[in-house]
C-alpha cells in the first residue's frame, strides 16, 4: 500500500463549503419563524382569569357568587378542545372550578357525556365574564 502525502487544498474549497453553510442556516431559520405558538405569558392570562372567581360547574358545590379560596382552572377533557393522551386542553377551554368539582370532572366515575355537557354549560356562563375581565371583545359584540 502505497502512502500518500499531506495535499494542499484548492485556493476556495472552503469558501464554497462556508456559502454552502450559511444558505443552510438561511432555510433553517426561515422555517423557525413561520410556526407561532402560544407563549406561556399568552396562555397564562387566561389561567389568571380563573383566580378569584366562583365556581362555575357547580356539580359537588350549590352556586355561590363568592370567591371560593380552591377555585381553580379547570381545563376541558374533550378531544375537540385540543386534549390528547397526556396533552391539556388549550387554555382557552378552562373554566373556574372548586376543588370538588374540578375532582368530579377529571376522576369521578360519571358519564363522560355528562361531564361534557357540565363543562360546556360552565364554558359558556364563563366566556362572557371572561372576555369582559380580559377586556376582549366577543363575537357578538364586534
Amino acid at each position: 500500500m502505497k502512502r500518500t502525502g499531506f495535499k494542499r487544498k484548492q485556493p476556495g474549497a472552503f469558501k464554497a463549503q462556508l456559502d454552502r453553510n450559511t444558505q443552510t442556516l438561511v432555510r433553517k431559520a426561515a422555517m423557525k419563524t413561520q410556526r407561532k405558538r402560544m407563549t406561556v405569558a399568552e396562555g397564562a392570562k387566561y389561567l389568571a382569569a380563573c383566580r378569584g372567581e366562583p365556581c362555575y360547574l357547580n356539580v359537588k358545590c350549590p352556586w355561590t357568587d363568592w370567591a371560593d379560596p380552591t377555585v381553580v382552572d379547570c381545563h376541558s377533557n374533550q378531544s375537540k378542545h385540543g386534549k390528547a393522551g397526556a396533552l391539556k386542553a388549550k387554555h382557552w377551554f378552562t373554566v373556574p372550578g372548586c376543588g370538588k368539582c374540578h375532582e368530579w370532572l377529571d376522576r369521578s366515575g360519571a358519564p363522560f357525556e355528562e361531564k361534557c355537557r357540565v363543562f360546556d354549560d360552565a364554558l359558556a356562563r364563563w366566556e362572557p365574564r371572561r372576555a369582559r375581565k380580559m377586556g376582549i371583545e366577543t363575537q357578538e359584540a364586534a
